[in-house]
């Protein structure tokens, strides 16, 4: 059985220094190594092959909300038979 491995963050940022955070993360894939550490917490993940992709957004009031998910299997290959895109607008 594999060893669950699991890391949080939260904090709150300007939106120049979340852009860097984002941006880290952005080279992660680039390589294929993506390593999140903070207060001597850390994981490391490869990410490979197929990734889902997914996009929530919720506005109440003033509070706007945002949420990114990426997940993919480390060691087996997916199978895609639509190439379904979302177009990401400034």
């Amino acid at each position: 059985m594999s060893k669950e491995e699991s890391f949080e963050y939260e904090s709150l940022q300007d939106p120049q220094t979340i852009k860097e955070l984002i941006n880290g993360i952005i080279e992660g894939f680039e390589k294929g190594r993506i390593v999140l550490s903070s207060n001597g917490s850390a994981i490391t993940m490869n990410p490979s092959n197929l990734l889902k992709f997914s996009v929530k957004a919720k506005k109440k009031g003033e509070t706007s909300k945002l949420e990114l998910k990426i997940s993919w299997k480390e060691t087996s290959k997916v199978n895609v038979r639509t190439n379904d895109l979302i177009k990401v607008s400034t």
